[in-house]
């Protein structure tokens, strides 16, 4: 049997081609069957690196000297560390050169976390000159918490061909670095700036001005936006469709409106966790204008009330599929029951310490006429939902795969037992705050 195996196998090699195996590795969606691919012999191993596209690995420069010249055609380099546990001595300038001289065909370069640690500089700006003139190909760079003005302008005088970039939780960069990235990388469709305290409306104007494809901008916790830039930024990047200003504290009704009015036709998901100034002008505009809204965040916006939820539920009725209305104060059972019976496309919904919802929020649930798409449902901290409230919630719920209780004095794991709820045999319950949150709405 041996033998035959042999004889069989150099059968296949002599009368397969390199393209032909190439075509056989391509039709192999399973990356573990890859490398059983690379497994058979050194012709095939050697065809199975040729053909790889990514590779997440954490290598010194001989090591990766080696791999460059394994893994000839790849794309997509991953050396991103742990914010908690980062590996002596990181990345270092002699990996950055390394890769700048060794892989030609990079495209996607990830150094998240990669500045070092206090004793060793890591990735620093004058690193980044390097990759930044080697790679006038590259489209997408992650820099989260390495990375400083200097670093910003190399990249913008560089890369115009980068299309996504991700600068977040670095602390030290300011509109005079961003804009020169937006100056320098026109063609800019994804920009992530979470945390980055010191940008201001300044950023928006110069991104208006530049940068007309962005479609995904994340802004979370830039406090300096106001307004004033909100609306400055869509007069020229008029096609965004993913926006986040979680904890943006200086946006109000007026931004939001000038986003929604102009961003109407493209709008899909908008985050505004604890923008406090946001109220029911900002959600009766979505209403009006964003038709194909899909995910909306509105956690403690405390001034948000029935009517306007009420209005975005009709107008979303076909599109809406995460919402999240934690801490929204003044929502009661009139606007839930309005969102359920109409968004019968909804997945996740959050509506953790909203203290005026009852039972009767769910009255329309229960009859098999009425089912629901739910997968994750968070009533934490709702004092008035019952037992009674949830069963009848998980007869047109049969696809929930999370449900969170917790801190719902009338919702006992004893209580469901005794009503004898049945619980579809893959939803976690959270009664006690012992399991792990789904993040799809952070």
């Amino acid at each position: 049997m041996a033998c035959n195996d042999a004889v069989s196998g150099h059968y296949i090699n002599k009368s397969l081609g390199d393209d032909e195996l190439r075509a056989v590795l391509s039709r192999l969606e399973n990356d573990k069957d890859k490398e059983v691919f690379g497994l058979v012999c050194k012709r095939w191993l050697h065809i199975q690196s040729t053909e790889r596209k990514k590779l997440c690995v954490r290598a010194g420069p001989h090591m990766l000297r080696k791999i460059a010249a394994r893994f000839t055609r790849l794309n997509e380099l991953d050396l991103s560390q742990s914010v908690s546990r980062s590996f002596y001595p990181g990345v270092t300038d002699s990996d950055l050169s390394v890769i700048a001289t060794a892989f030609d065909c990079l495209c996607v370069l990830n150094l998240q976390n990669c500045k070092g640690p206090s004793f060793y500089p890591g990735v620093t700006d004058s690193d980044l000159s390097v990759i930044a003139t080697a790679f006038d190909c590259l489209r997408v760079l992650n820099l989260q918490n390495c990375i400083t003005d200097n670093g910003l302008a190399a990249i913008g005088s560089s890369l115009s061909s980068l299309q996504s970039l991700d600068v977040s939780y670095c602390r030290k960069i300011t509109d005079k670095g961003l804009s020169a990235v937006a100056e320098g990388c026109r063609d800019l469709r994804t920009l992530h700036l979470a945390g980055c305290r010191f940008v201001s409306d300044p950023l928006m104007k110069a991104l208006s001005k530049n940068c007309h494809n962005i479609e995904e901008l994340g802004l979370q916790g830039c406090t300096n936006i106001t307004n004033s830039g909100l609306s400055v930024l869509v007069e020229g990047c008029r096609r965004i469709k993913h926006l986040d200003i979680n904890k943006c504290s200086n946006i109000g009704d007026i931004g939001i409106s000038s986003v929604s009015e102009v961003c109407s036709s493209t709008l899909r998901t908008l985050k505004l966790l604890d923008c406090y100034k946001v109220g029911d002008e900002s959600i009766f505009s979505l209403a009006n204008y964003c038709k194909n809204l899909e995910t909306l965040v509105i956690g403690g916006c405390r001034n948000i009330s029935d009517e306007s939820m009420k209005s975005l539920a009709s107008a979303s009725s076909n599109s809406l599929r995460k919402l999240r209305m934690d801490w929204c104060l003044n929502i009661t059972d009139s606007s839930l029951d309005c969102i359920i019976s109409k968004c019968r496309k909804l997945e996740v919904l959050d509506i953790g310490c909203c203290e005026e919802v009852t039972d009767a929020a769910f009255q329309q649930l229960g009859s098999e006429d009425f089912m629901l798409g739910m997968k994750i449902l968070k009533v934490s901290n709702c004092p008035k939902i019952t037992v009674e409230g949830i069963k009848k919630l998980l007869k047109s719920c049969e696809y929930l795969e999370y449900l969170d209780v917790r801190s719902c004095p009338l919702i006992t794991k004893a209580g469901c037992d005794e009503a004898g709820i049945q619980f579809p045999e893959s939803c976690k319950i959270n009664f006690t705050g012992r399991l792990a949150e789904p993040d799809v709405l952070l």
